[in-house]
């Protein structure tokens, strides 16, 4: 067990190990006088949680709040095991979110359907949320954890339509969850920067992604916080990445859905083709096609092909 990650001020990161792999998913811990965690991941990560937790000198019982920026499940998926272990806890979740933790049947049922028989390995158990243990909050409302620090939660759309992103009053960073990409710390280690889109489904919406970004950029954070993984120091940088890959990944997107006769073929041809463009892309960075990076990136890609094609295929349907 790796030690929480101190990266900032009353802030510490703790990785979730999602997928059993390293820097993929990870728990933010506000240690404010109200503490207060972000994102859980899924319910295997949340011995993670608890470890970091007692490595920070905290037991479950001292939360007062969890927040999950929106309810994919390696967002949100432990959030009703933690919730059974933290006794004076409260769960914060986007308005559009609430009734599917409350009652996670759908988002089981969707999970099955296309984990199959990963689903137990990756997921088990999702538990529901008892109503009078979970609180919505609005887009601009605010909740003062400290004394200099109040969170403001923002409507950010574009990944998912129940996702909203945290601003952090003392810090001028924000949580962004999905909305303003991933970031990859593996490759930062060599001094290269990467942000790129989450279009997985299936809400996924290249516009308003884009208006979610240009909100950001009117905040003016110095900090961005990603559910996917870590901090960023370089703000502008991140929206400047991920508004252009987005173009790429439409224009992959594009070409795939006219190739494949299937379903099925367009997503794979979609994936090879971003597949293909990245590793041309780090190989102009010194990227080897060993690195470990692509473990990730492979995972990343698949399930943005599905994102990119199922937005697509609406969009023919409409």
């Amino acid at each position: 067990m790796k030690k929480p990650t101190k990266l900032a001020e009353n802030l510490f990161l703790i990785d979730g190990f999602d997928l059993k792999l390293e820097e993929r998913t990870g728990t933010y811990v506000l240690t404010e006088k109200d503490l207060t965690i972000i994102e859980t991941s899924a319910s295997p990560s949340i011995p993670y949680v608890l470890e970091g937790l007692d490595q920070l000198g905290y037991s479950p019982d001292d939360i007062k709040y969890i927040i999950v920026t929106h309810i994919h499940l390696d967002h949100a998926g432990g959030a009703g095991l933690l919730l059974e272990k933290c006794p004076n806890a409260t769960v914060i979740v986007h308005p559009k979110g609430k009734r599917h933790l409350e009652d996670p049947s759908r988002l089981i049922a969707g999970a099955r359907a296309v984990y199959g028989e990963k689903f137990d390995l990756l997921f088990d158990p999702i538990l529901p949320i008892p109503e009078d243990r979970l609180l919505e909050k609005m887009d601009k409302e605010q909740l003062s954890i400290g004394d200099n620090c109040t969170l403001t939660f923002y409507d950010s759309p574009g990944h998912a339509n129940h996702h909203f992103s945290i601003h952090h009053s003392s810090l001028n960073g924000i949580f962004t969850g999905d909305t303003a990409g991933i970031s990859y710390p593996q490759l930062y280690r060599d001094g290269i920067e990467l942000y790129l889109p989450s279009t997985s489904p299936n809400q996924f919406d290249p516009q308003k992604m884009l208006t979610s970004i240009e909100l950001f950029k009117s905040l003016n954070p110095d900090l961005i916080f990603f559910g996917h993984y870590g901090m960023s120091a370089n703000p502008q940088e991140v929206f400047k990445q991920v508004s252009a890959w987005l173009d790429e990944f439409l224009e992959a997107a594009k070409k795939g859905y006219e190739e494949g006769e299937t379903i099925e073929q367009k997503v794979k041809k979609t994936n090879d083709l971003l597949v293909n463009r990245l590793t041309e892309y780090l190989s102009t960075k010194g990227v080897p096609k060993n690195h470990e990076v692509n473990t990730i990136l492979a995972l990343d890609m698949e399930v943005s092909s599905m994102g990119l094609i199922d937005y697509l295929y609406k969009l023919t349907k409409k």
